[in-house]
């Protein structure tokens, strides 16, 4: 079962980058500015990784399953473990921080833009990859004589 996608129009694949990049970017300058342990900066910063991976990650097998790409039920249910359990990580991390609440927030919207940037980033990467493949190049046309 092939599923046709469009290709994400450019100011779309733009605003998906912007807001991975400033996301990401302005929690690690938060991370880099703060007063906390060097431990606790590690605990946010891993956060962040593990929150991005398992963003795309999702993503992934939510599209391989919708393009009939086989996705064992194991590997989706960790998928969905992954991004929850990192959500809930940084919540109980910042809700027993000894942060400003405005700090508190800062991370946490960082934190939700940068998770929000990677699907949408990797969904146009994908996106734009498919329609590539569909679209006749140059060199798949008949030559004229």
């Amino acid at each position: 079962m092939a599923v046709k996608f469009e290709k994400p129009t450019g100011a779309f694949v733009a605003a998906s980058w912007a807001a991975l990049f400033i996301g990401a970017v302005v929690y690690l300058i938060g991370l880099w500015n703060a007063t906390m342990q060097l431990n606790e900066k590690g605990y946010y910063f891993t956060i962040l990784m593990y929150g991005l991976f398992s963003a795309v990650s999702l993503q992934k097998t939510v599209r391989d399953r919708l393009e009939g790409t086989s996705v064992t039920g194991i590997y989706y249910g960790l998928c969905w473990i992954s991004l929850l359990l990192s959500v809930a990580l940084l919540a109980v991390g910042l809700f027993n921080a000894t942060l400003a609440n405005s700090e508190k927030g800062f991370y946490a919207m960082a934190f939700l833009l940068s998770l929000f940037g990677a699907v949408a980033v990797q969904k146009n990467v994908r996106d734009i990859a498919a329609h590539k493949n569909e679209a006749p190049s140059l060199d798949d046309a008949p030559e004229a004589h």
